[in-house]
């Protein structure tokens, strides 16, 4: 889900667009899984899920940027200063009871 990089830390997501709400879905194979509310289409749900993980991880937008599946609903983020060992800490509060 997570891994160190010289950028910072990338997190491993498969984006859910179209959803009610916003929201942590919990993992699935080796993934983050994410509910984003905006349609996938011109970019929204992209935008979106930048500006989510942005507040989760308490960085700013422009910090988030998706580095691989910009199209594809399992993408690769940066998380960029941010090493994984914190954006675990972060990200983990967020996470539903297994």
């Amino acid at each position: 889900m997570l891994e160190d990089s010289a950028a910072g830390a990338l997190l491993r997501v498969r984006v859910v667009p179209g959803a009610g709400r916003n929201q942590v879905a919990g993992r699935a194979a080796g993934r983050l899984r994410l509910r984003i509310q905006a349609p996938p289409v011109e970019g929204k749900a992209n935008r979106e899920l930048i500006r989510y993980v942005a507040a989760l991880t308490g960085l700013r937008k422009s910090r988030v940027s998706i580095v691989q599946g910009e199209g594809h609903r399992e993408k690769t983020l940066l998380l960029a200063g941010m090493p994984a060992a914190e954006a675990r800490l972060k990200l983990e509060t967020f996470l539903p009871e297994e």
